[in-house]
């Protein structure tokens, strides 16, 4: 790249990362009524993104070579009782982390 193009990609860069910060203030405002569709989508794709992670996670896992997916499914059940115990997204995915990575490193 001439130095030319990458200004122009660090300005777009710069000004897409602007956009998707002002953007939501400008179009709903703080007076104004958040529109149903908007929280609707707020509830659900929470649930949608942690779901398309889990099909990309196990998409490569193969129950009929290597580790036989243990150390995924077992990764899995860390997250399910982690999230049932503290109902916290962040510390759920966190253990799930951890957890695979001790049994991929250290056991398999």
């Amino acid at each position: 790249m001439t130095i030319t193009q990458q200004i122009i990609t660090v300005g777009m860069v710069i000004l897409g990362t602007a956009l998707t910060r002002f953007l939501p203030f400008l179009i709903f405002p703080t007076g104004k009524p958040t529109p149903k569709y908007i929280q609707y989508l707020g509830k659900v794709l929470p649930s949608a993104v942690f779901g398309l992670l889990v099909i990309y996670c196990l998409k490569n896992v193969s129950i009929f070579s290597g580790a036989h997916g243990i150390p995924e499914f077992m990764a899995i059940l860390v997250v399910i009782l982690l999230h049932v115990w503290k109902r916290q997204m962040l510390i759920s995915i966190a253990g799930g982390t951890i957890c695979y990575m001790l049994l991929v490193q250290m056991v398999f």
